[in-house]
């Protein structure tokens, strides 16, 4: 049973040909994950990527700037900004959940 259901999987489809949850990246020239992986971009990066692209075609125009811009500030602090200041971030959301870390 469990191979019949994992049937599907085997095809050949081109998983870029099918989309889950609506079609707002059908119609770019190259979709967001492609260049995301084509270009080597971490979790923020391409998430401030995926946002801009759709933010047009997917009926949450305005919710998706302001989480593009609020990844591309976590990628201002986490990657731009004092030692201490990075330590304090983390300990912050570290903290919230009741511990600490180190940043080396």
């Amino acid at each position: 049973m469990l191979e019949e259901n994992l049937a599907h999987l085997s095809t050949k489809e081109n998983p870029l040909d099918n989309q889950v949850g609506g079609n707002h990246y059908k119609g770019c020239g190259i979709q967001p994950v492609e260049y995301i992986h084509a270009n080597n971009l971490d979790y923020l990066e391409g998430n401030v990527i995926k946002y801009i692209t759709r933010h047009r075609t997917k009926g949450e125009g305005k919710k998706d700037i302001e989480k593009a811009i609020h990844y591309a500030q976590l990628i201002l602090q986490m990657h731009y900004s004092e030692e201490g200041e990075q330590q304090e971030l983390f300990n912050d959301l570290i903290g919230e959940r009741g511990r600490h870390v180190q940043i080396k």
